[in-house]
């Protein structure tokens, strides 16, 4: 089955950025590029309907000719890439787009650090990834080259990991071997014999494709401990579970998006 980007485009500052990582990675590994924009339009209530009408085309051709400018001044000269501009709602855009003969990764820019503290309360980021199910990568603003010296993926006792979306993940990286750790926060005092096992089973599931390795960090402070081995800026992945609590709870997000993603400039990847 092709494989196929869909890249979720707002004309932002971030917008070129994260247009530049899809396309390199997506060089790497045969993918096509789909660009999606969904253009917002503002009426009054009130507005009559060929009014309406005639705004929404108006918007939709501003935003064609936006898409058409980001192309060429962000890609290669002569890069043929798909687009779609369309008023209607992202979620229904991707459902008939997911059903397509396609295995599809969904590319989604983060923005700055304000927005980052919400990113998972209502953002158009946590919608997608709420509703869809689909593996959802999460870029920040100034990554631009995609690389995969090292994987991250994080771990929860309650919630099991997806390793059937995770080997899918996989698949969209080049045959190369592969380096991933599965790693676990523990809070302080808490017994981890059974995630210790949970872990040395995923690294042997893993352990013909990867070289692979687990760690578990505990203590007082296992946010400083993992904040020391992952935020290099050197090729790194962070991978996580959708409904899992490094998402889930307050604590453990604001520390995976501001401190790893954001400041560490680490790709996020949710798996369904």
């Amino acid at each position: 089955m092709k494989k196929r980007f869909i890249v979720l485009v707002d004309f932002s500052e971030y917008s070129g950025s994260l247009l530049k990582y899809a396309y390199g990675w997506s060089k790497q590994v045969k993918a096509e590029l789909f660009l999606v924009h969904q253009t917002v339009v503002l009426t009054p209530s009130l507005t009559d309907s060929t009014s309406r009408k005639i705004v929404t085309q108006y918007a939709n051709e501003q935003a064609l000719q936006k898409m058409k400018e980001l192309i060429d001044t962000t890609l290669p000269p002569g890069a043929r890439v798909p687009y779609l501009v369309s008023e209607s709602r992202l979620q229904l855009t991707l459902q008939k787009l997911l059903i397509e003969s396609f295995e599809n990764l969904i590319f989604v820019g983060l923005k700055g650090t304000g927005l980052l503290k919400k990113i998972f309360i209502g953002s158009v980021a946590i919608k997608i990834i709420d509703n869809t199910d689909n593996i959802v990568v999460a870029i920040p603003k100034d990554i631009i080259s995609f690389s995969h010296g090292k994987i991250f993926v994080g771990v929860t006792e309650k919630h099991l990991l997806n390793t059937l979306e995770l080997n899918s993940f996989l698949h969209f990286l080049d045959k190369g071997k592969i380096n991933i750790t599965f790693f676990y926060l523990a809070k302080p005092h808490e017994k981890i014999l059974g995630v210790e096992k949970k872990l040395k089973g995923l690294c042997e599931l893993f352990s013909n494709r990867c070289n692979t390795a687990y760690t578990i960090y505990e203590g007082s402070s296992p946010f400083t401990e993992i904040k020391k081995v992952i935020n290099n800026k050197i090729g790194e992945i962070l991978i996580v579970q959708k409904g899992s609590r490094l998402l889930t709870d307050e604590l453990f997000r604001k520390f995976m998006i501001n401190e790893l993603v954001y400041e560490g400039q680490t790709p996020l990847i949710v798996l369904p």
